[in-house]
């Protein structure tokens, strides 16, 4: 909610938290600007394993909790696979990985560090979006904040907005947030590319942000404070960056949305701003904790005097763009084993936020993920649990709940489908999980 003062009850809760991770943190840059396009259109989605949809739980769960941070994760819905879209897509190869070839231990050839527990996937999986919604229902997560290219059917925007589309019904059948981070960069890009004419840039992000409210904006599920929308930007400074533009956008549009920029609020039409992964400050070296340090309680400084208050967490950073070949390196930041992310939640609650957004659920490429790998485990979900807890009593889930929705989506994968008798009762064991009963979820499965 929108409150200049936001004063909280005392002491606040996020003192009585646990130590969420040991060691001293360096803390990592993160993606400064839109990172390149793959050209051509991408391959039209064929969804492969096909999942009855449920309805929602009867007790909305989406209400914006009253006492606490809206932790909210920033997603990324541009990744494809030859079984549902045709191809692989660039997220994957970046035009130089090969993800048919596999290494000594099993794993596909992709461009990222980190390997997913679900092997690389796509953003259209019905079964890869249920097990995110379900991990982060369990982790404690209240939603999303989609990393989006807009509505144009051009290099893989048009396979993105239809991910989007696919993924918000998964977001509000778990009862969870979401609301959109719009890339306005890609308007650069599309009039470098010859699909946009500089002179119908705005009239083209009028459109955009009338799909906006026509699709999104209304949606209950849709994060906003007093009833008005939150719509982020990405990119500092973003393409629009005066105010009279968004202005001019949002006539027509009511209620008004809030807009939140990146590092700085866009006045006077920005109720706020949020951080994000200083990269800029490591020139292509090792983001020191120091340098992070002071980025931070700088920007949490400015933030004091806006409207909305947006905080922001994030594990690491580490791209792969050099080796791909894409382009120099951003730069470094070490997770040390959870320590970063630590470091970056505790400044950000102890800011006393209305959101904080993680940075990132699902980036591979720039090495911000916090969604479960082979090599860091479920290690961010168990901290996003702690402080849900902290502020929370009605959270009940647990550590040992973060295995079942990978049972869940194995069984999906070895089925191939839901119209068997299989398939309904995992549809019987995703509504028990977001409701709650986590017996009767475990019997299921194990049937």
């Amino acid at each position: 909610m929108l409150n200049n003062s936001r004063q909280w009850f005392h002491p606040p809760w996020w003192l009585l938290l646990p130590a969420l991770v040991v060691a001293c943190a360096t803390v990592p840059p993160a993606r400064t600007t839109t990172p390149p396009m793959p050209t051509g259109t991408a391959s039209p989605m064929q969804t492969s394993v096909v999942i009855t949809p449920s309805p929602p739980p009867a007790t909305p769960t989406n209400v914006e909790p009253a006492k606490r941070p809206v932790l909210m994760a920033h997603y990324m819905p541009w990744y494809q696979t030859p079984a549902v879209s045709g191809a692989w897509g660039w997220h994957w190869t970046m035009n130089h990985y090969n993800p048919d070839q596999k290494n000594a231990n099993g794993q596909q050839d992709i461009a990222s560090r980190e390997y997913p527990l679900t092997g690389p996937y796509d953003s259209s999986d019905d079964a890869v979006l249920e097990y995110q919604v379900l991990l982060m229902k369990l982790s404690g997560i209240d939603g999303v904040i989609v990393d989006w290219y807009g509505i144009e059917d051009f290099n893989d925007f048009g396979a993105i907005n239809s991910a989007t589309r696919k993924l918000f019904q998964y977001v509000k059948k778990a009862g969870l947030k979401f609301a959109i981070c719009y890339e306005d960069s890609t308007v650069k890009t599309m009039i470098a590319g010859g699909r946009l004419n500089a002179q119908d840039a705005n009239s083209h992000a009028q459109k955009v942000m009338q799909y906006l409210q026509d699709n999104w904006f209304r949606d209950d599920a849709y994060l906003k404070s007093a009833g008005r929308p939150v719509l982020f930007t990405f990119g500092n400074p973003p393409y629009f960056s005066a105010s009279s533009d968004w202005e001019s956008f949002f006539k027509g549009i009511s209620p008004t949305p809030l807009l939140i920029t990146e590092d700085d609020p866009i006045k006077p039409i920005g109720a706020g701003s949020y951080p994000w992964p200083p990269m800029f400050l490591a020139g292509g070296g090792e983001l020191s904790q120091a340098t992070l340090t002071d980025y931070l309680k700088s920007f949490y400084n400015k933030a004091k005097s806006s409207n909305y208050h947006v905080g922001g967490a994030f594990p690491g950073f580490h791209d792969i763009y050099k080796e791909a070949g894409v382009g120099a390196s951003y730069g470094y930041l070490d997770a040390r084993d959870g320590a970063t992310f630590s470091a970056t939640l505790q400044m950000a609650l102890q800011s006393n936020p209305d959101v904080i957004q993680i940075a990132t659920w699902n980036d591979y490429g720039e090495g911000t993920s916090i969604e479960p790998t082979a090599g860091y485990g479920d290690r961010y979900l168990k901290m996003a649990q702690d402080v849900r807890r902290a502020g929370d009593a009605g959270f009940h889930y647990t550590a040992s709940d973060l295995g079942i929705p990978l049972q869940i989506f194995n069984l999906r994968k070895l089925h191939k489908g839901t119209a068997d008798a299989t398939g309904a009762r995992l549809n019987q064991a995703f509504d028990a999980v977001i409701a709650g009963r986590m017996d009767e979820a475990k019997t299921l499965i194990a049937k």
